[in-house]
């Protein structure tokens, strides 16, 4: 038999094994047929790299190196890989928000290891899919390890086999031939009981696995490479990025403790003085806490999602926004008016075609003469009984000197303030023009005035950090240099105390301030940190211009001000005054 002809016969005899595997789960389960590949080319196409076998969770894959399979002598052992396969999408970690929640957990419990979480990951998911396969399928996954090998040198892959011979009650050295070690022999007692504790709730476990293995990973030297099956390692690559990963999951901290710590495994309670995460930031006076955008996006790294971190940046600050976002105000204008024919003109080839009454154009001569025998319907209008209603546009200027901080790094509240009140302008059908200005320096600002969400959230979470303060001058250009605003339009300014310094410094800048807002036509609104103490007589200055002034106390304080700005200025019924 040559090469091609049992390459052949052992992808029939895998395919054969795929109905039986999914029945190992349930009768109910369904995926599309595995991908199996025979070459190293087809290996590097479906992005198989570190295993003989790997799931997609994007597409919900199952890939296998058929030619490894036959390298490691695992050709009679189909069923059992296929089901351990098929167990990743049914069972852990099933899908990517899951999987980037088990990240998440995993991060939080391997301080200054952060980088091993997905290898962590996938011992976990692992033992928890072969406990199951193997106690209630009947699959000997044991065997797929003993065909690995039982010779090992690396204590981390040998307490991961060890949790196998406690789990399945197997004989010393079945899975893995070690020196007796009764720390490893307890520590292996302990995963084999967390499996079990956990099994059902597997998420509330992670952070407690990973802290059982953080002692080993923290003895392994640089660049070791462990012999596991990893094939979850690649599942979240792709560009979707799971939604809800801003926010922090209460028991993601909570849980990245010992298993000797938990009261659940050990029977202990868990120590008065257990250390606490310090990175739960809280936003808008609520009790929802927030990882820092940096860790976001690590995090989304971790899981694989190819996107450029700047957007990543863009979907933290639009998911912190989400739960603050109202609908913005709308001004009356006039009353709604419903179209009333009232007849034909001569249509003229110099009018859109799309305006010729094509009926009544035929009813005059069945022959058409562009311009002679062609009409268009007279259309006047009826009031109608409910007022029309258009939304105020926004402008909203953003300080963005040194002193307001890098919004990819940390929560940037004026950031976050300048986005729930930008994304509820948009929501509401306004369109919004988004400014960064720190000046004397540097400033960007969106092409006029957009309906996008991605340009405004692109400006917004840009970084300068030059000059000192929101820079006047960009309201002078925004509506004293260029055409008349058709539209009222709101000016929201969000910065500190030092927009009074440039007010003070620029020429004409108390004008710019006076003729913006009348050009502007829907009101203008300053919130500045500062103290109620502060500035006094320029507050009341500006105030006497036509602006409203807000003080707030600290930069948290912004997310709560924007939050009640629209209901606060515009009253309950949504409409300017």
């Amino acid at each position: 038999m040559n090469d091609t002809e049992r390459k052949d016969d052992l992808r029939e005899a895998w395919q054969a094994e795929w109905e039986p595997a999914l029945a190992a789960w349930s009768r109910f389960t369904q995926l599309s047929p595995p991908r199996f590949c025979t070459t190293r080319s087809e290996e590097r196409d479906q992005g198989l790299e570190t295993s003989f076998a790997m799931i997609r969770l994007n597409d919900q894959a199952v890939v296998i190196s058929l030619r490894q399979v036959a390298e490691q002598g695992l050709q009679a052992l189909a069923r059992p890989i296929l089901a351990h396969e098929i167990g990743h999408h049914v069972y852990a970690p099933a899908n990517l928000d899951d999987d980037a929640r088990l990240l998440a957990r995993m991060r939080h419990a391997l301080p200054s290891r952060e980088g091993y979480a997905g290898f962590v990951a996938n011992l976990y998911t692992d033992l928890l899919i072969n406990d199951r396969l193997q106690r209630s399928a009947g699959l000997d996954m044991a065997a797929v390890y003993r065909k690995l090998g039982t010779e090992s040198s690396d204590k981390l892959w040998a307490l991961y086999l060890l949790v196998y011979e406690t789990l399945w009650s197997l004989p010393n050295n079945s899975l893995v031939v070690w020196p007796e070690d009764s720390r490893l022999r307890g520590d292996a007692m302990l995963g084999a009981r967390l499996i079990r504790a956990y099994a059902k709730d597997w998420l509330a476990g992670a952070g407690r696995f990973a802290a059982l293995w953080l002692p080993y990973i923290l003895e392994m030297p640089a660049n070791q490479r462990v012999p596991v099956w990893q094939d979850t390692q690649s599942a979240g690559e792709g560009e979707d990025i799971p939604d809800g990963l801003a926010e922090i999951d209460d028991d993601e901290i909570e849980g990245a403790i010992h298993p000797a710590d938990d009261p659940e495994l050990s029977g202990v309670e868990e120590p008065a003085n257990h250390p606490k995460s310090t990175t739960r930031v809280k936003v808008g006076g609520k009790k929802n806490h927030y990882r820092d955008p940096h860790e976001y996006v690590n995090l989304m790294q971790a899981l694989g999602v190819k996107v450029d971190p700047n957007l990543l940046v863009m979907k933290y600050y639009r998911e912190l926004a989400l739960p603050h976002l109202v609908p913005f105000p709308a001004r009356l204008l006039r009353q709604a008016a419903d179209p009333v024919p009232e007849g034909l003109d001569p249509w003229d080839v110099g009018s859109p075609v799309s305006r010729v009454d094509w009926t009544a154009t035929l009813v005059a001569s069945p022959v058409v003469i562009p311009g002679l025998t062609t009409f268009e319907r007279v259309e006047g209008t009826s009031e109608g009984g409910e007022p029309e209603r258009k939304p105020l546009d926004l402008y909203v200027g953003i300080d963005c000197s040194g002193s307001m901080g890098n919004p990819a790094v940390h929560v940037s509240y004026p950031v976050l303030a300048g986005a729930v009140v930008g994304l509820s302008a948009l929501r509401s059908g306004a369109r919004v023009m988004a400014c960064l200005s720190g000046e004397p320096g540097e400033f960007s600002q969106t092409e006029g005035f957009v309906r996008s969400e991605s340009e405004v959230l692109r400006i917004l979470t840009g970084y300068h950090g030059t000059g000192y303060a929101f820079g006047i001058e960009r309201l002078r250009a925004a509506f004293l240099q260029g055409p008349a605003r058709e539209r009222p339009t709101h000016i929201l300014v969000v910065s500190d105390s030092d927009l009074f310094h440039m007010l003070k410094e620029v020429r004409d800048a108390w004008d710019v301030a006076a003729q913006a807002i009348g050009q502007a036509g829907g009101g203008a609104t300053a919130v500045l940190q500062m103290t109620a103490n502060e500035y006094g007589k320029d507050v009341a200055r500006l105030e006497g211009l036509g602006w409203t002034v807000h003080r707030v106390r600290t930069k948290e304080d912004l997310v709560v001000f924007a939050r009640a700005f629209a209901r606060a200025r515009y009253g309950g019924n949504g409409v300017a005054p």
